[in-house]
């Protein structure tokens, strides 16, 4: 028989204690790997998550960590949102902060290139709150307008803004955004009644408008026709305009509030020369897709992607009914102090069958377009425009004009700086 040693009372054999040596290890190994997949579950979490981690040299890290002011843990809230990137933020969802000690990069005073049908305080607003809200995204870091960045990004290019009044105000905010780091002698601007051209000459570069309120071509397009009603849209041309954007390098298109005439819109094909002879009344929504149509196949047979890049802004709201954000006794636009807090609020002077037009036919293009969204975010922003305090015909308001703000306010248009510096924030975060 083979002999059994046994082992001393109280002393353990050495596989068991090897064993339990291993178990013990195992056991911290899946503990750390366990803290190390919970302090990584988001990528963008780590920087965020290192700024506000222990530091052994300070003893009092969890008290100061209560005692953060609202600034660092905005700080940190921002730390926790992704890095803008188009195509990926959503820049309709979001809210407007306002900031206390934001200040525009220029004001209406300081800007000699602002319309005087923008320049609100310059013509009495009392108050300039307005330019103090900052729009933030909900899941995206928006950065701030860069003006070197922006100069830096246009050097040696042809920048061109194309469509209606709305178009012209985000062409001066972007102008405006960045001329203050311009020497005097190297900048200057040619005004045109149809083309206007801002020159930058140290950077051989150029921001420019050209005015096309439907972008195709109609009997309105210079000389302007008041009443809607007489208004015809040649919808399957666009040629006469469209000959001017050849060689531009950096293309940012907008069409919508001309469509918004309340009445069927005479289109035409074929040749303006039997007058009115020929149209057909459609709906907007119907004439507005072939005229988009129209612009996206003339984008698509004549621009290289390789050289130009092209933008479309979509529709800008109009504030004229004051029922829509739940001011039964308001005068329109006049007189509000403060965005819509509502989320998510979409008035009557946002058409969504004109965003579903743009979504369709820039979704089947094959030069790659890029939406710059600003329709939802300046929805919210009912106390921006510029109201009584703007021009019209050429001469500021009277005071009797003034007096009646339910005819004579302007809830389409928007002070400067305001909100299309924003919209502009974005086009350049996009660029």
């Amino acid at each position: 028989m083979g002999v059994i040693t046994k082992s001393p009372r109280g002393k353990l054999s050495f596989s068991i204690v090897v064993v339990l040596i291993f178990s013990f290890t195992f056991i911290v190994l899946l503990y750390t790997e366990r803290i190390n997949l919970l302090s990584s579950t988001a990528v963008f979490n780590s920087k965020s998550c290192a700024k506000r981690g222990y530091s052994k040299s300070t003893k009092n890290s969890i008290q100061d960590e209560r005692n953060a002011t609202e600034e660092n843990r905005l700080k940190s809230i921002l730390d926790d949102r992704f890095i803008f990137e188009a195509g990926e933020c959503n820049t309709a969802r979001g809210k407007w902060v306002y900031n206390q000690s934001f200040q525009p990069l220029y004001t209406d005073l300081s800007c000699p290139y602002l319309d005087r049908q923008v320049s609100c305080v310059k013509n009495g607003k009392p108050d300039s709150d307005y330019r103090r809200w900052e729009w933030q995204l909900d899941g995206c870091v928006l950065p701030r307008f860069d003006a070197k960045l922006a100069l830096e990004k246009i050097r040696g290019k042809r920048v061109m803004f194309v469509g209606d009044s709305l178009q012209r105000g985000q062409w001066q905010s972007f102008v405006c955004l960045v001329e203050f780091l311009i020497p005097k002698d190297q900048k200057s601007m040619r005004r045109g009644r149809v083309h206007s051209v801002f020159t930058i000459k140290d950077h051989n570069a150029t921001i420019e408008f050209y005015w096309a309120p439907y972008l195709i071509d109609s009997n309105t397009d210079v000389q302007i026709i008041g009443d809607p009603k007489k208004r015809i849209l040649r919808v399957d041309s666009i040629e006469k305009h469209a000959k001017h954007w050849i060689g531009v390098d950096v293309l940012v298109y907008n069409t919508y509030v001309w469509w918004m005439t309340g009445t069927k819109i005479k289109s035409l094909w074929g040749s303006f020369a039997n007058g009115e002879d020929g149209y057909e009344e459609l709906d907007a929504s119907v004439s507005y897709r072939i005229a988009l149509k129209t612009w996206a196949n003339w984008i698509d047979s004549n621009i290289d992607q390789n050289k130009t890049r092209v933008f479309f802004t979509t529709m800008s709201p109009t504030h004229q009914r004051s029922a829509d954000w739940n001011n039964k006794g308001g005068m329109k636009c006049y007189n509000e102090t403060k965005p819509i807090m509502k989320k998510g609020h979409w008035g009557t002077g946002s058409d969504k069958r004109i965003m579903s037009v743009v979504r369709s036919v820039i979704g089947k293009m094959k030069v790659p377009v890029t939406v710059v969204n600003i329709t939802q975010l300046s929805e919210y922003r009912v106390e921006a425009h510029s109201s009584i305090y703007t021009e019209m015909l050429g001469r500021l308001l009277t005071d009797e004009q003034k007096a009646d703000p339910m005819k004579f306010a302007d809830c389409i248009h928007w002070c400067l700086p305001g909100v299309p510096d924003t919209w502009n924030q974005i086009f350049l975060a996009s660029l």
